[in-house]
Formats: structure tokens, sequence, C-alpha cells
């Protein structure tokens, strides 16, 4: 049985990592898998930040890696200071660009479905 779950990395050494998953399982992580994500496994630990894993249950034994990470808090924080940073490129005087395109779009769809209704 597998499946994707998150925890915590709870100890680091040589052979690997130990991972205490949210439902209170504690599970290994290889040693490759450990030293090709060291930083992460590194900031989980120090950290206590919850990182994503695959797990593989056989029996009573349960193998973790680590899953693709797909929320990645500083670059959320350069995209929204990026935005931040541009709403002095809107003018003042109209509209949000975001807004007249969905003005446009909604009025291109009024018309087709005037069309072909």
């Amino acid at each position: 049985m597998s499946g994707t779950a998150s925890g915590i990395v709870i100890n680091l050494n040589t052979y690997g990592a130990t991972v205490r998953l949210d439902d209170g399982d504690l599970a290994t992580a290889s040693a490759a898998d450990v030293e090709s994500h060291r930083d992460q496994y590194q900031r989980s630990l120090t950290g206590r930040k919850r990182l994503a894993f695959e797990v593989r249950r056989e029996g009573r034994r349960c193998a973790v890696s680590l899953a693709p990470q797909i929320r990645d808090d500083k670059l959320e924080e350069q995209i929204a200071s990026y935005l931040k940073s541009t709403e002095e490129w809107e003018p003042a005087d109209g509209p949000p660009a975001a807004e007249r395109h969905f003005l446009r779009k909604k009025r291109r769809a009024a018309l087709f479905e005037s069309k072909h209704s």
C-alpha cells in the first residue's frame, strides 16, 4: 500500500532519516533520498517544517521518500512583492487590467449567446 502524507523529520543520520508522519507513525527515509534533498530534510529537522512524503507501507514497516513540494513560501513572497510593485502601473482613472479583461470577455460571451440562442 502506498500514498502521500505529510510529516516532520525528527532525526538525520548517515543511514537516512526518521520521519514522524501526521498520523503518528514513524517512517524511515533512505540515505540516497536524504542526500539528494539534504537542505529540505535539514530545514524540516531544525525548523519543524512539514514536508510531503510518498509513503510505502510493507507490513509493519513504513518507508518514505520526499514527494515533489508544490508550495514554496519564499517564491510566494517574491511573487506578492512583485505584484505590489506593479500596482502603480495601473491607470489611476480606470478599472484594473484584470477587470477590464473580464468585462471584455463577458461582453463577448453575451454577444455569442445572443447570436447562437
